[in-house]
């Protein structure tokens, strides 16, 4: 999985426990002794557990138990347990359901994307873009990595992705061959990845050789097509299919032959329903 840093995960902490929790204090129970326990209600693959783990470490909580990132969990399932006193039960109690419910909502949608794909593709994957929402890019890498996808791009500066965007600053935004070679010169050690808005330009970017060609927003009719014509045109390119892949949309683009999916629809999944309980530690007789 990837590193979060002491500050990473305090901050998270810190959006909502800056003063203590206020009640708590006034009931003056924050001494107790106690369980928090984090249940799974519908089910799914999960993630957010290492992080969910270092805030709750983070607050002098001792954890006891816990489901591995990627694992899925059944209904009503136990996530995380946690014991320690009653004030710092609480204080982290919301923040730390929050990260599970979102990073479980995120890799549990990824995982039933990989399911359909992989029923037809047993080799196919699905990438995950860096449109996240913004301030859960760490979480969402989590999620995706803890179902089993992979990132598309961590950020601008680590591939190489020729855009329509960045052909039309070019003399001739048409001349794919010479655009192509000067990545090529330029960055020779990446992997060049063109993206083509329609089939007539998916056909002038394969008759330059990229080593990745996006069809970006293709009808599944049109992405077979073109997927039929590119081992002719360009037999080492590999294929991609982004715009507009989803869950519901995933199954009609099955029969295109395409193994790389691009998408941005998991950091947008419903949270997951993850119940907390608190309770008094049991005392010995």
């Amino acid at each position: 999985m990837i590193y979060f840093s002491q500050a990473q995960t305090d901050a998270l902490l810190l959006e909502d426990i800056q003063g203590g929790d206020l009640t708590t204090r006034a009931l003056g129970i924050g001494a107790q002794p106690g369980v928090m326990e984090f249940c799974h209600r519908q089910g799914g693959c999960v993630s957010g557990i290492t992080i969910a783990r270092q805030m709750l470490h983070s607050l002098g909580l001792t954890v006891t138990e816990q489901l591995a990132e990627g694992e899925r969990a059944t209904a009503g399932q136990l996530v995380i347990r946690a014991h320690g006193n009653a004030a710092a039960l609480h204080q982290g109690w919301k923040a730390v359901q929050n990260v599970l419910e979102w990073s479980c909502g995120v890799s549990d949608y990824l995982d039933n994307m990989l399911t359909i794909v992989r029923s037809r593709y047993p080799d196919a994957q699905i990438a995950c873009t860096r449109k996240a929402i913004p301030g859960t890019r760490m979480l969402a890498t989590q999620a995706i990595l803890a179902a089993g996808g992979i990132i598309h791009r961590g950020g601008c500066a680590e591939s190489v992705l020729l855009f329509a965007n960045h052909r039309r600053f070019l003399a001739n935004e048409n001349n794919w061959a010479d655009a192509i070679a000067q990545l090529r010169r330029h960055a020779p050690e990446k992997k060049i990845v063109v993206e083509a808005d329609n089939p007539t330009e998916a056909l002038d970017a394969l008759r330059a050789a990229p080593d990745v060609l996006q069809l970006d927003k293709f009808s599944p009719e049109q992405a077979a097509e073109i997927a039929r014509i590119a081992p002719s045109l360009a037999p080492h390119c590999t294929l991609a299919l982004t715009g507009g892949i989803t869950l519901a949309t995933l199954a009609s683009y099955l029969d295109c032959g395409i193994r790389l999916f691009i998408t941005s629809a998991p950091y947008y999944a419903p949270p997951a329903d993850i119940k907390v309980t608190l309770s008094p530690e049991a005392r010995g007789i």
